[in-house]
C-alpha cells in the first residue's frame, strides 16, 4: 500500500515537474506508468472503428448500411491475424533497409535497454520505448487496422464483402508492414531522414492510395456519371450518424498522435495534443468557408471531412510544428480537401464518403508539411530544401509501392473471386444481397426500384 501511494504521489509530481520528476522515477515504475499511457492511447485509436463505422455509414445510403457497418467491423478482425502473424514481423522485425525477417507470431525476445535489462531481442527498431512487446504490438495494431478501414468508404456500396476481407488481410499483412518498415521499422526511408511522426503517409497515404486503385478496378456507382458527363448527387442516408461519427475520430486522435510517443511524457503529450486540435478546428473552419463560397452552402460533409482532413494533414508534423503552424497546416488542408472532392468526382472517380480527399491527399500533404513547418530543419524556419526533399522522396515511394501492390491484388481478386456485386444486387442495396437483413426494417423507406440510374 505504501509502495502504491508514493508511486502515485511520482507520478503526480512528475504531471507538474515533468522533466524532474520523471528522472527521479525508478526504472520499473516509468515501464508502469508508459504501458498505462501507450494502452489507453491504444484504446482511443481502437474506439476509431466505431468513428469510421458512423461516418461512412452515415455518408452512404440506408440500402447499404448493414454491408458498410460490417466492413468497419470486421476489418479489424482482420487486421488483427495479418498483423499479428505477418504483418508486425515484416514491419519491426529485424531485416535489411526493405522488410523484416524476423519475429513473425511475435516470436523472440524484445527486451529494452529501457527496462534496465540486456537487449536480447528481434525487434531493434522499437527498442526506444521500455513498453513491454504486447503493448507495442496493439498499438502498433490498432494503426494498421485504422489503414485498412480507410479503403472500406471508399469502394463502398458496390464491393463484396468476401473480396474487401482478403483485401484488407493482405494489405494489413504485406503492404501496409513494407511502408512501414521502410518508415519506422529501420529502414531506408527512416535511415535518410525521412519523419512522419503518427502515420500521415505510413497510416493515411497508404489507405488512400489502395483505396484509390481499389475505385480504378471497380468503377463508379451505377447512375453516379449520367451520359452526358453530368455527377448525379446521391446523397447521405443519416447526417446524424456522419457527424457523431466525425466527433469519435477528433477523439480518437488524441490517441493516435499523443500516443505515438510510446511514453508518458507530460510535455510532449500535451504539445501534440494542442497541435492535433488546432489542426482540426482550423480545418473545420477552413472546409466551411471553401464550401460555402463554393458551393453556396456550408456543407455539412465538408465539415466533418474538412475537420478530419486537418487531423491527419497534422498526424505527420505534429511533434515537429508549434501550434501556429499547426493552424495553418489545418486551414491549408480545409481548403484542400474542399477541392479535391470536387476534383475527383470531375475525373469520375467515385468515392462515397470523400476518404481520398481526406486522407490520400491531406496525408501527402501533412507529410509534405514537416519539410516546410517543422521548427528544426522545415524551408519555412530557415532549414534549406533538403528536408522537403527527403520528405517528397517518402511520399513519392509510398505513392509507387502503396498503389503498385494495391492494383496486383485488385487485380488477382477481379479475376478470381470477382470484386463487384452484381447490377441487381447494387439497385437493391448490399444489405439484402450480401448479408440478408436490412439496417432499419420495418421503416418505410423509397423503393429502390423506382431510383433513376
Amino acid at each position: 500500500m505504501k509502495r502504491t501511494f508514493v508511486r502515485g504521489l511520482l507520478f503526480m509530481l512528475a504531471m507538474t515537474t515533468p522533466r524532474l520528476a520523471m528522472a527521479q522515477i525508478d526504472p520499473e515504475t516509468k515501464v508502469a506508468l508508459d504501458t498505462l499511457w501507450v494502452m489507453i492511447a491504444a484504446f482511443l485509436v481502437f474506439f476509431m472503428n466505431a468513428g469510421f463505422a458512423l461516418v461512412e455509414s452515415g455518408l452512404c445510403r440506408a440500402k447499404n448500411a448493414v454491408n458498410v457497418l460490417a466492413k468497419n467491423f470486421i476489418v479489424f478482425a482482420a487486421s488483427s491475424l495479418a498483423f499479428f502473424v505477418l504483418g508486425f514481423a515484416l514491419m519491426f522485425g529485424d531485416g535489411n533497409a526493405f522488410t523484416g525477417f524476423s519475429g513473425f507470431a511475435l516470436s523472440g525476445l524484445d527486451n529494452s535497454p529501457a527496462t534496465g535489462e540486456a537487449y536480447q531481442g528481434i525487434f531493434s527498431a522499437l527498442n526506444w520505448t521500455g513498453v513491454p512487446l504486447f503493448a507495442k504490438f496493439f498499438f502498433q495494431l490498432a494503426f494498421a487496422a485504422t489503414a485498412a478501414t480507410i479503403v472500406s468508404g471508399v469502394v463502398a456500396e458496390r464491393i463484396k464483402f468476401s473480396a474487401f476481407i482478403i483485401f484488407s488481410f493482405v494489405l494489413v499483412a504485406v503492404t501496409y508492414a513494407i511502408g512501414g518498415h521502410w518508415a519506422w521499422g529501420g529502414g531506408w526511408l527512416g535511415n535518410m531522414g525521412f519523419v512522419d511522426f503518427a502515420g500521415s503517409t505510413v497510416v493515411h497515404s497508404v489507405g488512400g492510395w489502395a483505396a484509390l486503385a481499389g475505385v480504378i478496378f471497380l468503377g463508379p456507382r451505377a447512375g453516379k456519371y449520367l451520359a452526358d458527363g453530368s455527377v448525379r448527387p446521391i446523397p447521405a442516408h443519416n447526417m446524424t450518424s456522419a457527424t457523431l461519427g466525425g466527433l469519435i475520430l477528433w477523439l480518437g486522435w488524441f490517441g493516435f498522435n499523443p500516443g505515438s510517443t510510446m511514453e508518458a511524457d507530460p510535455v510532449a503529450i500535451s504539445m501534440i495534443a494542442l497541435n492535433t486540435n488546432m489542426a482540426a478546428a482550423a480545418g473545420c473552419l477552413a472546409a466551411t468557408a471553401t464550401a460555402w463560397i463554393l458551393l453556396g452552402k456550408p456543407d455539412l460533409s465538408m465539415i466533418i471531412n474538412g475537420t478530419l482532413a486537418g487531423l491527419v494533414a497534422i498526424t505527420a508534423p505534429c511533434s515537429v510544428v508549434t501550434p501556429t503552424s499547426s493552424i495553418i497546416i489545418g486551414l491549408i488542408a480545409g481548403v484542400l480537401v474542399v477541392y479535391a472532392v470536387l476534383f475527383f468526382d470531375r475525373v469520375k472517380l467515385d468515392d462515397p464518403v470523400g476518404a481520398l480527399s481526406v486522407h490520400l491527399v491531406n496525408g501527402v500533404f501533412g507529410t509534405m508539411a514537416v519539410g516546410l513547418f517543422a521548427t528544426e530543419g522545415g524551408l519555412f524556419f530557415g532549414g534549406g530544401i533538403g528536408s522537403t526533399v527527403t520528405q517528397f522522396i517518402g511520399v513519392a515511394a509510398f505513392g509507387v509501392m502503396a498503389f503498385t501492390l494495391s492494383s496486383v491484388v485488385w487485380v488477382t481478386l477481379k479475376a478470381t473471386i470477382g470484386i463487384r456485386v452484381s447490377p441487381s444486387e447494387e439497385l437493391e442495396g448490399l444489405d439484402v444481397g450480401e448479408h440478408g437483413m436490412e439496417a432499419y426494417a420495418g421503416f418505410v423507406q423509397q423503393d429502390v426500384r423506382t431510383e433513376v440510374i
